[in-house]
C-alpha cells in the first residue's frame, strides 16, 4: 500500500540499529577517545584518555580548557625511551608522571604551566620511561604520589596491536 511503512520502520528499528552500529564504531576506532581506569597506591582512580598513535601523543591536551580532578590522558609508547614533553598549546597546568615498563613512577613534573610563548620548555626524566600520566595540576600531590610508587592499569589488547 502506497504511503504505509513497513512495521519495523514505524517502531524506528532502523534508527536504532543505526546508533548501536555507530556506538560500536565510535567505541572500536576512536583510538584518541578510548578509556582506561588508573589507579593510585590509595586506591583513588582516574579515568585516563589514551594517546596511543604518533598523532594523538603529538596533540596530546593541547587547546584543552579543563581537566577535571578525575581526569587524565596516558601516553604510552612503543618501547622506554626518554620522552620529553613540553606544554605548546596547553591551556591548563599538568603534573606529569613519567612511568617505567613496570608502571613505577620515575619521575614527577608537578604543576607545570602553560606554555605563554615560544620557545617552550621541555619537561622529562633523565632515564627511560615508557608511559607518561597527565593529571591536573596538583592532583600528584593530594594523591601522595611519588617517585617509586606503582600505578596499577591494564591496556586493552587494540593497544597493544597498536604499538607492535
Amino acid at each position: 500500500m502506497p504511503g504505509r511503512l513497513p512495521i519495523a520502520l514505524k517502531k524506528g528499528w532502523p534508527l536504532l540499529f543505526g546508533l548501536a552500529f555507530g556506538l560500536h564504531a565510535f567505541c572500536q576506532d576512536r583510538g584518541s577517545e578510548k578509556f582506561i581506569k588508573v589507579f593510585f597506591p590509595n586506591g583513588k582512580s582516574v579515568a585516563a584518555e589514551l594517546a596511543v598513535t604518533d598523532e594523538e601523543r603529538a596533540r596530546g591536551l593541547m587547546f584543552r580548557e579543563k581537566l577535571l580532578p578525575d581526569q587524565s590522558m596516558l601516553f604510552v609508547f612503543e618501547e622506554e625511551d626518554q620522552h620529553s614533553f613540553w606544554m605548546k598549546n596547553t591551556l591548563i597546568p599538568l603534573d606529569m608522571l613519567w612511568l617505567d615498563s613496570d608502571r613505577r613512577v620515575i619521575f614527577i613534573a608537578a604543576n607545570v604551566p602553560p606554555c605563554r610563548e615560544d620557545p617552550c620548555p621541555s619537561y622529562g626524566p633523565s632515564a627511560p620511561a615508557r608511559y607518561v600520566l597527565e593529571l591536573k595540576a596538583g592532583e600528584a600531590a593530594s594523591n601522595g604520589i611519588k617517585a617509586g610508587d606503582r600505578l596499577q592499569f591494564v591496556l586493552p589488547a587494540g593497544v597493544l596491536k597498536i604499538l607492535r
